[in-house]
């Protein structure tokens, strides 16, 4: 199952997942972007968005607004789903209108291929980025061991490349896949102070001790973080 959660009150940018793209709510997109592949549902805590994607044939369930992270309120619907431990769930941001499916797919894959590896907590994915790119703090950035096993997440640029030029960035995409009961897991987990600072809830997982398999996709996607990222889109859906 796949599960886009939507938060209405978004510090940065509010009611950003309802923003219009080509006529239709971005987090509508989004689940429109990747119904081929799984049953989808909208986690959200707000009514409006609710009755829109009811509007619109998209399942959505209400979930508190008092959520740490997206994964917290996707587990509230998951919990109310009643799913087996060993069901597969994709948490999808609301912000990627413009997913391709086979990268959605590449992270169903990478989870049912870890799903009994109980060090493995998570599963994700990046892109190759260039060295102006990295410095985006909106872009997050991610290292990885010799099996793409993430070392660590950063909006900062990492790694430094302090005697020569690099260009070998590796850009995250916000795309996640559990297991329910890896899911459970993950929830459990105190609130770590580096998610804190950085407003990154996978490094909840590592200062846990836990491990974020990874896999290289390809993609022309994009994240819609703020208000010139909605008109970068806007832009590209009229290509």
């Amino acid at each position: 199952m796949i599960i886009i959660p939507a938060r209405i009150g978004s510090s940065r940018f509010p009611n950003k997942v309802l923003a219009d793209i080509g006529g239709i709510p971005m987090v509508v997109r989004t689940a429109m972007a990747v119904d081929d592949i799984d049953s989808v549902m909208i986690a959200t805590d707000s009514q409006e968005v609710i009755s829109i994607a009811k509007k619109h044939g998209i399942d959505a369930v209400m979930t508190s607004e008092h959520h740490q992270s997206g994964t917290d309120r996707i587990y509230e619907a998951v919990q109310k789903l009643d799913l087996p431990d060993n069901e597969i769930i994709i948490n999808v941001q609301g912000d990627e209108p413009f997913i391709e499916t086979n990268v959605v797919e590449a992270i169903h894959h990478l989870t049912k291929k870890n799903k009994d590896e109980k060090k493995i907590l998570m599963n994700s994915c990046y892109k190759c980025i260039s060295n102006p790119q990295a410095d985006d703090p909106n872009i997050v950035k991610v290292v990885t061991d010799r099996d793409d096993i993430a070392l660590y997440f950063s909006r900062a640029k990492i790694p430094y490349p302090r005697d020569h030029h690099f260009d070998h960035y590796k850009g995250h995409l916000g795309i996640y896949g559990f297991t329910v009961k890896s899911l459970e897991i993950f929830c459990s987990l105190s609130p770590a102070p580096l998610e804190n600072i950085e407003k990154l809830e996978q490094l909840r997982a590592l200062y846990h001790g836990y491990e974020i398999a990874m896999t290289e996709v390809q993609t022309e996607s994009f994240g819609i973080d703020t208000p010139e990222d909605l008109e970068r889109a806007i832009k590209h859906h009229r290509l």
